[in-house]
C-alpha cells in the first residue's frame, strides 16, 4: 500500500516529493472546515454583491467590468479554456503531481473559497494516478499549467492513466464522478496561484538533497585514486571555516575515505592538491548551504496563501482582498540560486572527471583505456560532461529578472517562478548525467591502479555499487548506455546509508 500524507496545516516540500512519488493524499478535518468556511465567505460576497476581483469582475486588465451574477458561472468555465494555452511536451507524471499535490494544499489554507467538492475531485484524481496533461511551456509564472488541471474537472482536457490518454469527461466516468459546474470564484482560483511553481520547487530541492551526496561519494572515489594529501579533510581546518554545509561535506568525505590504504600510500606525495580536489567541501558545501535557503522559501511557499483574491472574514461579515500573493518573486529567487548552485556542482564534477583521464595529471592510462591507442577509453565521455556543464551555464542564467509585461500593462512585472523551477529541474538532469560520469570513470580509475593497497570500506562498496551497473569499459559497447546504468542507480538508491562508516 502506498504512504498517505494527511493535510492538516501546510505541507512541506518532502511531503510534495513523496506524494510525487506516489504517496496518497487525504484532507484532515480541520482543513475540510477551511475550506467550506472559505466557500461561505464567496457565497456571501455574491449574494451581498460586494465587489472581488475574478468573483464578480473580469481578469487581468478587464478587472473593472462587473459580471452579473447569472454569468459568473460562465466566467469561470470560459476562464479556464482561454488560460489553457501551455504548449510543448506534458509534464512527467512526477511533476504533475507535485504541482497537484501543491494546488490542493494551496486551497486547504481556507482562503480561496472553492467548493470542497473541486478539492475532494483534485484527490480523486491525484491518488488513482488519473493525471492532466499538463504542457511543459508557456507559463510566465502560472496560469497556463493550472487551467489543464482545471478542465479535467469540468470533463474536458485529457487526462493520462499509466500509457492510456483519454479525455477529461472519460477520466472521470473511470472514477464515478460527473464533470463539475464551476461556480464563482472557482475558475480564477484554479488557474491562480503559484502551486506550479512550488510543486516543481519541492521537487527540485529533494532531488539535490540526494545528488549532494551522490556528489560527495564522486569526490570521494575521485580523491582516492588522484590525492597525495595526508590530511586534507581534517576537521580542525576546516572548522575554521564557518559553514554548516562545509562541515557536513568535510564530516562526509572523512566518513568516505576512513581507513583508505590507498590514500596512506600515497600521503605527503603532494603539498597541495588542485582546487577540484582540495576544495571539495567548500564548494560542495556552498550548494548545501544554499540549497538550505531554497528549501526554506519553498515550504514558506507552501505555507503560504497564493491566491489572489484571499477571502476572509465570516459569512456574516464577508472580506475579499486583493494582493499580490500569486507573484512568486520569492520563488524565482530562490530557484535561480539553487540553478547556479546545481550548476556549479556539476562544473567541479567535470573538473575531477577531466583530472581522471588526463594522462599529463592522472598517472593512470591515459584517458582510461586499457589499451592505448587502440582504445579511446573515456576520452569523449569527458566531452559529454564538458557539454553538459555549458548548457547548464546557459540554463542557469537568472530568469527572475526576464521581466515582460502582460495584460495591457494590468500586469507589468513578471518574476518567472515556474521557469526558474524547470530549468534547475533540467540542470539537476544533467548533474546527474555528469555524476554518472564520474563514478563510472573512478570505478575504471581504480582497476587501473598499479598499486595493491586497498580502498576505504565505503569507497570499496560504492566501487562494487557501480560495478554492478557498468562493467571495465574496453570500448566494446556504447559508453552512454553505461552512463544510463549508473544514472538508473543515482535515481533508486541513496549514496549510502546511515549505519556505514559508523
Amino acid at each position: 500500500m502506498p504512504q498517505t500524507i494527511s493535510l492538516d496545516t501546510a505541507l512541506t516540500s518532502g511531503d510534495i516529493a513523496a506524494i510525487a512519488g506516489g504517496a496518497h493524499l487525504v484532507l484532515g478535518e480541520a482543513a475540510r472546515r477551511r475550506i467550506e468556511k472559505a466557500r461561505s465567505i464567496v457565497n456571501a460576497l455574491v449574494d451581498q454583491g460586494i465587489r472581488g476581483y475574478g468573483i464578480n469582475t473580469g481578469v487581468g486588465a478587464l478587472c473593472d467590468v462587473i459580471i452579473g451574477r447569472e454569468d459568473q458561472s460562465t466566467l469561470s468555465r470560459n476562464l479556464l479554456f482561454s488560460h489553457a494555452c501551455g504548449v510543448g511536451d506534458p509534464l512527467g507524471r512526477v511533476e504533475t503531481r507535485a504541482v497537484m499535490a501543491a494546488q490542493i494544499n494551496n486551497f486547504a489554507h481556507g482562503y480561496s473559497g472553492v467548493r470542497l467538492e473541486i478539492v475532494d475531485t483534485l484527490l480523486a484524481l491525484l491518488n488513482n494516478d488519473m493525471l492532466p496533461l499538463i504542457p511543459s511551456r508557456g507559463s510566465v509564472g502560472y496560469l497556463t499549467h493550472a487551467a489543464a488541471i482545471g478542465l479535467v474537472l469540468i470533463g474536458a482536457g485529457e487526462c493520462r492513466h499509466g500509457d492510456k490518454v483519454m479525455s477529461g469527461g472519460e477520466a472521470l466516468q473511470a472514477l464515478g464522478l460527473k464533470p463539475l459546474v464551476l461556480q464563482a470564484k472557482e475558475g480564477l482560483s484554479l488557474v491562480n496561484g503559484t502551486p506550479c511553481a512550488t510543486g516543481l520547487a519541492a521537487l527540485a530541492v529533494t532531488r539535490l538533497t540526494k545528488l549532494a551526496d551522490w556528489a560527495d561519494a564522486a569526490a570521494a572515489m575521485t580523491y582516492e585514486n588522484l590525492g597525495a594529501q595526508s590530511d586534507p579533510f581534517a576537521e580542525m581546518p576546516l572548522a575554521l571555516r564557518k559553514s554548516e554545509g562545509l562541515q557536513q561535506v568535510g564530516h562526509n568525505l572523512r566518513r568516505l575515505l576512513a581507513g583508505s590504504a590507498l590514500l596512506a600510500e600515497a600521503a605527503g606525495k603532494r603539498t597541495q592538491d588542485p582546487l577540484s580536489l582540495r576544495a571539495v567541501p567548500h564548494v560542495h558545501g556552498a550548494v548545501r548551504d544554499a540549497l538550505v535557503q531554497a528549501r526554506a522559501v519553498v515550504d514558506r511557499e507552501l505555507a503560504s496563501v497564493t491566491d489572489n483574491p484571499a477571502v476572509g472574514g465570516s459569512a456574516e461579515a464577508p472580506e475579499v482582498h486583493s494582493q499580490a500573493h500569486a507573484v512568486g518573486a520569492a520563488l524565482g529567487l530562490a530557484m535561480d540560486s539553487l540553478a547556479t548552485a546545481a550548476a556549479e556542482l556539476a562544473a567541479i564534477s567535470e573538473r575531477r572527471i577531466d583530472r581522471l583521464v588526463n594522462p599529463l595529471v592522472s598517472g593512470l592510462p591515459a584517458f582510461l583505456a586499457s589499451g592505448s591507442g587502440v582504445e579511446s577509453g573515456f576520452m569523449i565521455i569527458q566531452y559529454t560532461a564538458a557539454a553538459l556543464v555549458a548548457e547548464n551555464r546557459r540554463l542557469a542564467m537568472p530568469a527572475s529578472l526576464d521581466g515582460g509585461i502582460t495584460s495591457a500593462l494590468q500586469e507589468d512585472i513578471l518574476t518567472h517562478a515556474t521557469p526558474a523551477a524547470a530549468k534547475v529541474l533540467a540542470i539537476l538532469a544533467n548533474l546527474e548525467t555528469v555524476l554518472s560520469i564520474e563514478l563510472a570513470a573512478a570505478a575504471q580509475a581504480y582497476d587501473l591502479q598499479t598499486s595493491s593497497a586497498g580502498k576505504a570500506e565505503m569507497t570499496e562498496a560504492l566501487y562494487r555499487g557501480v560495478r554492478n551497473e557498468t562493467a571495465f569499459y574496453r570500448d566494446d559497447r556504447p559508453l552512454n548506455v553505461e552512463i544510463r546504468n549508473v544514472e538508473r542507480m543515482l535515481k533508486t538508491t541513496a549514496a549510502w546509508s546511515e549505519s556505514e562508516g559508523t
